[in-house]
């Protein structure tokens, strides 16, 4: 749930947060002695893929701020986006893995933020921060995000290197394999990934540039649930399932344990070349079970009682459904582009997510190689967001979404986005970004906008 809106102070925990970075090495914990060839361990690992990292220790500090424009706005409700406002987020985060036998993994992620979202995260269905959660503090607070276990089952093939990221320890595994992840993470740390649109501490920022818009995944309010996702890799194809606890409520602090309100979700992935670079092709496909209430049922109690239509009032279990479409195509080694489209249940209540019922977004990424830059990063993406006619009935009788409501929303239209970056390594551990974002029709409404927001964000990492 929103926090109450104030200004952040993130200054001072910034620049400890940016020492703590400088102080620590930069690279994931090794054995300290030679390998028996004279060679050091890093290098004997990139040499040999039989080599397996026992532990690792990573991290990472992000700040983020972004501000609005004097757009026009002639009337707002509770979930309106402000004119002329400004808001930041800063997270501090530990990666700390570790094997616990040939194949597993552990892995834990102690994360600290503080601050707000842009309107304490409402005003906009494709929300132009992915650093920011539904729920902010004025002071530094204390999450474990992460932890899971992550057990690999080579089936057949030439073992293939693995590089030691966080999340991920060096070591090796073959092109067909099993891999069951299990704990507590986010469901977008295994399905509808992107190389060039998935990290918002890295390329865009928005919501729906960043995850399919209409993939309603499984998540407490910081985005992350409980539960197991198993893949099966063969050849090109892969194949991913999993089934995880939803929150309590809609977009709820708490999720709801033992599986009594959960998520199935299908993936397929097919890899194949084009332009000499492998390309991916993803389909994905949702199913949440739980207590949600179908809009019409709120729109005709609320007319019968002369109320504004409530949900809460009107919920019973059941499903709802959804499916997203994602492509990524390498054109160059520098550049690559990507498009998403997805649609869901129009008719029920969103749950975890945000407001959006169709959904297509096309993008680029081009690193600057040319100019000697090739840790820069250009980033474009355009996004056309849709509701369903019912969902805008029930927005313009006043009701309220996870994200919009304006109290009334007599002239609907697509939510259009454009969002461009451009991100600097300003040094090997620190990135600079600039992000703009235009929106049209923000929270659907041609009576609003259309909104510039401005962004800058500093990314530190080892």
């Amino acid at each position: 749930m929103p926090a109450t809106k104030g200004a952040p102070r993130p200054a001072v925990l910034l620049l400890a947060v940016l020492t703590l970075l400088i102080a620590l090495p930069c690279r994931a914990v090794e054995d300290a002695a030679p390998a028996a060839d004279g060679v050091a361990p890093a290098q004997a690992e990139a040499r040999s893929p039989d080599i397996e990292q026992r532990f690792a220790v990573h991290g990472q500090a992000t700040y983020g701020r972004q501000w609005t424009d004097a757009f026009h706005a002639p009337y707002a409700g509770s979930n309106s986006l402000s004119p002329s406002s400004s808001r930041a987020t800063t997270d501090l985060t530990l990666f700390l893995g570790a094997r616990l036998w040939r194949g597993a993994e552990i892995w834990i992620t102690p994360e600290m933020d503080q601050g707000f979202g842009l309107d304490d995260t409402v005003g906009v269905a494709g929300f132009p921060s992915g650093l920011a959660y539904k729920v902010g503090a004025h002071d530094p607070y204390f999450r474990l995000q992460r932890a899971f276990i992550r057990q690999t089952i080579n089936t057949g093939g030439a073992p293939e290197q693995v590089e030691g990221i966080a999340t991920q320890l060096a070591g090796s595994h073959s092109p067909d394999r099993w891999v069951i992840t299990l704990g507590k993470f986010s469901v977008t740390d295994v399905f509808d990934t992107n190389q060039y649109a998935h990290d918002p501490r890295a390329d865009f920022l928005n919501w729906a540039v960043l995850d399919t818009g209409t993939f309603d995944y499984a998540a407490d309010a910081w985005g992350y649930t409980v539960g197991i996702a198993v893949e099966r890799y063969i050849d090109a194809w892969t194949f991913r399932a999993g089934v995880f606890d939803m929150s309590d409520v809609p977009n709820s602090k708490s999720l709801e344990p033992g599986f009594h309100e959960f998520q199935l979700i299908g993936e397929i992935e097919r890899r194949y070349q084009l332009f000499g670079q492998t390309g991916r092709v993803l389909v994905t496909g949702f199913e949440s079970r739980a207590r949600m209430a179908l809009l019409q049922d709120a729109i005709d109690l609320g007319m019968a009682t002369g109320t504004t239509p409530d949900p809460t009032s009107v919920r019973q279990y059941r499903s709802r459904f959804g499916i997203g479409v994602s492509v990524e195509q390498p054109i160059s080694s520098d550049l690559g582009a990507f498009l998403r489209a997805g649609k869901a249940s129009g008719d029920v209540e969103a749950y975890e997510f945000t407001d959006i019922d169709r959904t297509i977004t096309l993008g680029a990424s081009l690193r600057a190689t040319r100019f000697d830059r090739p840790a820069d990063t250009l980033g474009l993406a355009l996004v056309d967001n849709r509701i369903s006619a019912v969902r805008q009935t029930y927005l313009d009788l006043g009701g309220l979404g996870i994200l919009i409501g304006d109290g009334k929303l007599p002239h609907s239209g697509p939510e259009r986005i454009l969002e461009t970056y451009y991100n600097v390594e300003a040094l090997s551990w620190l990135h600079v970004a600039v992000d703009y974002q235009w929106v049209n029709n923000p929270a659907y409404n041609r009576d609003r906008g259309p909104v510039s927001i401005f962004g800058l964000r500093l990314h530190a990492q080892f």
